[in-house]
């Protein structure tokens, strides 16, 4: 492990589906996240997680209304949008039909944190992620430069919510996560 990195790195649905241009669901900075990602990912070694989001296999409740406006997402798990733009080897990946990945299958890999958390959207799927988290007193490391939001604004306001949560959510770079 990198010095100054603690607890877990959870890198939140870096997919295909979010890096596509083509797709509604396209965060603008995705491409420009990734090297930092990776920095990230090689400084935490075997301490990295992944999510993904994935649609479910029958929307129920507001989920059916959501995914009438998005049916292209109705996919199955294994699609091509679904899959990690990275290759996580043998670290854990964790898949849910929710925004938030904070749950059972995530507190089983992370166990108290704290974590560090990076992907995207910022304003969607972290934020989903983070406050739950921080919520349950896991200690939460947003690294702003490695997450991308719905439009340059989104992010910096999602940013600015989960700031509000200090000193349960902190902030930091890339650079400032690895002691640069």
């Amino acid at each position: 492990m990198g010095s100054g990195v603690q607890g877990w790195l959870v890198v939140v649905d870096l997919q295909h589906v979010f890096g596509d241009p083509d797709t509604p669901w396209t965060t603008p900075r995705f491409e420009e996240i990734r090297p930092r990602i990776r920095r990230l990912v090689e400084a935490f070694g075997d301490r990295v997680v992944w999510t993904r989001f994935v649609a479910p296999a029958q929307p129920i409740g507001a989920w059916q209304e959501y995914f009438e406006e998005y049916d292209f997402a109705l996919q199955p798990a294994d699609a091509h949008c679904y899959r990690l733009v990275e290759d996580p080897g043998g670290q854990p990946v964790i898949d849910a039909p929710t925004f938030g990945k904070w749950g059972p299958h995530l507190m089983e890999v992370v166990g108290e944190g704290p974590i560090t958390v990076t992907g995207v959207a910022t304003d969607c799927c972290v934020l989903s992620t983070v406050l739950p988290a921080a919520d349950a007193g896991v200690g939460v490391l947003v690294v702003t430069d490695a997450c991308a939001g719905s439009s340059d604004d989104d992010h910096d306001r999602a940013l600015h919510l989960m700031h509000r949560y200090s000193p349960l959510v902190r902030l930091a770079t890339t650079d400032e996560v690895l002691g640069r």
